[in-house]
């Protein structure tokens, strides 16, 4: 039994699926490098409970990166992406789009962005 391969010009669809976790994955990777590099502690996986615990700004700068790696290979290593095709562009950004938003409103509990206070109102 010959093992075969898929030959993405046949199945494009797995191409841009590719492109939407890379954009997940690139979008996950701002928040926990951009706040390790600035030396403060942010939720990640490997905190305790995972998700919410708070990891040091090492861990968050190394997760920040693996991230990147992984969204670079998705983007870059599959297919053939370009930012000259629509498909391509509009997965990336979808997926960088839902990561975000999910990232937004999970850590916008711990750090008040879901409920953020108005100016004149006391609370």
């Amino acid at each position: 039994m010959a093992l075969t391969t898929l030959d993405p010009s046949t199945v494009p669809w797995l191409n841009l699926l590719s492109y939407f976790f890379g954009g997940i994955f690139l979008a996950n990777a701002v928040p926990h490098a951009v706040s390790g590099m600035m030396g403060r502690p942010f939720q990640s996986p490997f905190a305790k409970p995972p998700g919410q615990g708070l990891s040091s700004s090492t861990v968050n700068v190394l997760w920040g990166f693996l991230n990147l790696a992984i969204g670079y290979l998705l983007v870059c290593r599959v297919g053939d992406f370009s930012l000259r095709e629509a498909g391509d562009v509009a997965a990336l950004g979808l997926g960088g789009l839902l990561m975000s938003l999910f990232s937004a409103r999970h850590f916008g509990r711990f750090h008040g962005g879901n409920a953020p206070e108005r100016p004149g109102r006391s609370t």
